[in-house]
């Protein structure tokens, strides 16, 4: 099971990436975008997904993830249960909610091990 510490561990490495407490809820965020957040009861997480690729990520892992409520789904965004997520699938997850909202160039030196760009 990953916990919240886990997804800070990985978030707060990646440039750029602030953490808030926003009414309750952990979330991490570059500038103004929220690319990861917690339920208040820190079972589900929620990222930035790619909006068309969403429903095949569903349907491959229904026990693992879910669509958010119809409010947010003019969001990019994807619902996991935390306690069905592994660490190795968590890490890829924010990494690639990051690099939806960071400059390419910025995503590109941190994949190329390179200090911010």
């Amino acid at each position: 099971m990953v916990t919240v510490e886990d997804v800070r561990e990985v978030a707060l490495r990646l440039p750029r990436t602030s953490e808030h407490l926003i009414h309750d809820r952990v979330k991490f965020r570059v500038g103004q975008i929220v690319y990861v957040a917690f339920s208040r009861d820190e079972t589900v997480m929620g990222f930035g997904f790619p909006r068309e690729e969403r429903a095949a990520l569903v349907a491959s892992q229904p026990e693992v993830f879910h669509l958010p409520n119809a409010t947010n789904m003019r969001f990019q965004w994807v619902q996991a249960w935390m306690s069905a997520l592994d660490h190795r699938q968590m890490e890829e997850l924010v990494i690639d909610a990051w690099r939806m909202v960071v400059p390419k160039r910025v995503a590109a030196a941190y994949v190329a091990g390179l200090p911010d760009a």
